[in-house]
């Protein structure tokens, strides 16, 4: 039995002007005060819930908590499970901001909320975080993004570029129409990722020794890194990916490129909390996003772990101080 619901959507028109026909949001949701968590690259719903539970800030037991599962990551409408003939690599472009339009759909239509007590996400879920307070700023009162930002930086763009050319340099990748998984192409991917999701500090202290328990650095880099994205299918992969690249909460008809305008049309009061060591989304980018906000709060969450900090529960001392800012925020 699915532990999850699936919301139709009918035809939609992405901002790629493409239709995404007979398109579908899958979510898990449970009940009381509304929460919306949305999911990050290619992880789905189930990967969010370790910073769910009984007597932590997102307490299912107090908060109706809403885990929008992302386009392309083989849940909601993705290139695996689109029919012909826009399967496969002739999926269309789904920017983040297609996705937070469905998700307020789902939760106005399906769920009837008018208002949301909080937004939060990690990585790519920080990124429609702030999509949500800037596109819905009536709606959403609190928002708390972790590890990540409201527009992909040019150096981000350039380390998935890097992820993305070994993914297609894999012989059985064939331009996206594979008969069978690029496994080369999957496992190399999962290399170049693992330069960046942890910092360098956590390799020097031998931490995927230590703390995560693998026996070594091979295999860590098999174990974690090759096994994340063999689970996953390459053009899910590929279409999330560019939706990570393409992401800018000012890319729409509302804010025409203005980032500041952007930032500043968020009113929800803010908690943005990257890691001190996250080589993805740096805390220099943040500080200059929480300038052009009116209500929001920087703070540094001081960690080896790099983008690891927030997820998907690797690092015990961070989730605690992440759980600890979630309930003071939903607090105050």
């Amino acid at each position: 039995m699915a532990d999850y619901e699936i919301f139709d959507l009918g035809d939609i028109v992405l901002q790629c002007k493409a239709t995404l026909r007979d398109a579908k949001l899958t979510l898990n949701a449970k009940k009381d005060n509304v929460i919306v968590y949305p999911t990050w690259y290619s992880g789905q719903h189930y990967e969010n819930e370790w910073l769910v539970g009984n007597g932590m800030a997102l307490d299912p037991s107090k908060y109706f908590i809403i885990i929008p599962n992302l386009f392309g990551n083989g849940l909601s409408t993705s290139p695996s499970n689109t029919p012909a003939p826009w399967n496969g690599p002739r999926f269309p472009n789904v920017t983040a901001y297609d996705n937070v339009r469905q998700q307020h759909r789902l939760v106005t239509e399906k769920f009837g909320i008018e208002k949301v007590k909080l937004v939060t996400g990690w990585s790519m879920g920080a990124l429609q975080t702030y999509h949500w307070g800037a596109l819905y700023p009536d709606m959403v009162e609190r928002i708390l993004p972790f590890q990540g930002s409201a527009k992909c930086s040019r150096h981000n763009f350039v380390f998935l570029e890097g992820a993305k050319a070994a993914l297609q340099a894999d012989a059985a990748f064939n331009n996206g129409w594979y008969e069978k998984p690029p496994y080369k192409g999957l496992r190399a991917f999962g290399r170049v990722y693992a330069g960046w999701g942890f910092s360098q500090t956590f390799y020097r202290v031998k931490a995927d020794i230590e703390k995560m328990g693998y026996a070594s650095l091979e295999d860590f880099l098999v174990g974690f890194w090759e096994g994340l994205f063999l689970a996953r299918d390459a053009n899910n992969l590929l279409t999330m990916l560019w939706t990570w690249q393409n992401g800018d909460v000012s890319n729409n008809e509302l804010f025409h490129g203005d980032l500041p305008k952007a930032l500043g049309a968020i009113k929800a009061k803010a908690i943005v909390m990257p890691a001190s060591t996250d080589l993805y989304f740096p805390p220099e980018d943040n500080a200059i996003e929480v300038k052009h906000m009116p209500n929001a709060e920087l703070r540094i969450v001081d960690t080896y772990w790099g983008h690891f900090a927030g997820g998907p529960g690797t690092s015990p001392d961070d989730i605690t101080v992440l759980d600890k800012a979630l309930k003071e925020l939903l607090a105050s």
